[in-house]
């Protein structure tokens, strides 16, 4: 058990130390770490935990690691989850805010953000891809088979134009897949 809990710590912390651009460009990293290199869970797993994780408020990354750290090793194991994501990142946070605070004009810090944006971007790219062969798949063949497709269209089009609330949209589709997508 302690080896597990070691292991959840270190991996979610490395994943969350490399990781940049907030929560959803950091999911590939804690996929990476739960599914390849511990084998925690399945990708199929991975994909649901990352549905669910979307589904609540809150930060994605201590959603998805503490789901798995309590899937892993109970409650402890969201502890431990938990606490792997968030002190690293608020002692980094601490020791970089006054450095950036003091360089925050330097062409060469505007230069290393402005490096990074295009990372960032091709992490969600492929979170999204990766995320897509789960989101899209029907359950069966049966007269709703087209509804995962036709929840995103909507969604995307009630929250992008018609400025719904996003929250109602996530509402909506739980609804709707619970009595639909059974």
């Amino acid at each position: 058990m302690l080896k597990t809990l070691v292991d959840l710590f270190i991996g979610f912390s490395r994943a969350t130390l490399l990781g940049y651009g907030g929560g959803p460009a950091i999911v590939p990293l804690y996929e990476h770490e739960a599914v390849d290199v511990y084998r925690w869970v399945t990708q199929e797993e991975f994909g649901q935990v990352l549905a669910f994780s979307n589904a609540l408020p809150g930060p994605v990354a201590t959603k998805i690691t503490m789901l798995i750290g309590y899937k892993v090793a109970g409650w402890l194991g969201a502890a431990v989850a938990l606490i792997a994501v968030a002190i690293p990142v608020f002692i980094i946070l601490i020791g970089f805010f006054a450095f950036l605070e003091k360089f925050k004009d330097s062409p060469f810090i505007k230069g290393m953000v402005a490096g990074i944006r295009p990372v960032v971007f091709v992490m969600l790219a492929m979170l999204a891809w990766d995320f897509a062969k789960y989101a899209f798949v029907p359950k069966d063949t049966g007269p709703f088979s087209w509804l995962p497709f036709g929840i995103a269209a909507a969604y995307f089009i009630l929250v992008h134009y018609l400025n719904i609330s996003p929250l109602l949209g996530v509402v909506a589709s739980l609804i709707l897949g619970g009595i639909f997508l059974r």
